[in-house]
């Protein structure tokens, strides 16, 4: 199978459960010409500043334009590392269903003290310096579909809601999610005519 091309290299950030062999961000990775993913961490797996530092080991180690895609709380991570650094590089990111850190969680996820305590909130609201699309869903267990389109106004992001989609993840029926292409042309196009 030919592998997607894109102008800028697709740099995948996934959640706090790394990677996921089933998962769309894995699936996608392995259709995409130019992309690398954050590799998972073994030490302070939830320290939002470690995670960070990971995301921009890997930007390091890539030369030209740069696309963000990113699930879950590696939207978070995402948010704290483009209000500490230079994005100079970064010409769009796709951020998918982002976690509300005021909402109650399920009991398998971080609590939002814990989170606190590791750095995660509170969470950068200032417009984000490159464009963005925000992918909201009407039953994700991790965030309101509101709370997520809040998230996608202060960040000067356009907000997609995909209906019930769950987290979209391989929980909610997730592997392949063909619609993940379409959003990264267009901000691949985004970079084509600048």
């Amino acid at each position: 199978m030919e592998k997607i091309k894109t102008e800028a290299t697709i740099l995948i950030v996934p959640g706090l459960r790394d990677h996921v062999e089933e998962h769309w961000q894995t699936v996608l990775a392995a259709q995409l010409e130019k992309v690398r993913t954050v590799p998972p961490t073994e030490i302070d797996k939830l320290s939002c500043n470690n995670r960070v530092a990971r995301i921009q080991a890997e930007l390091d180690q890539i030369e030209g334009p740069v696309i963000l895609v990113a699930h879950s709380a590696g939207v978070l991570m995402t948010i704290h590392w483009a209000a500490l650094h230079s994005s100079e590089n970064i010409k769009g990111a796709l951020l998918v269903t982002p976690p509300d850190l005021n909402q109650s969680w399920p009991e398998n996820y971080p609590s939002s003290t814990v989170l606190a305590q590791q750095g995660w909130s509170p969470l950068p609201t200032q417009k984000l310096p490159f464009p963005s699309i925000v992918i909201a869903s009407d039953n994700d267990h991790l965030a309101s579909a509101a709370s997520i389109e809040k998230m996608a106004q202060d960040w000067g992001s356009q907000c997609v809601n995909l209906g019930e989609v769950g987290h979209m993840n391989p929980a909610s029926g997730f592997g392949p999610w063909l619609e993940a292409q379409k959003f990264i042309r267009q901000l691949d196009q985004v970079l084509e005519t600048v």
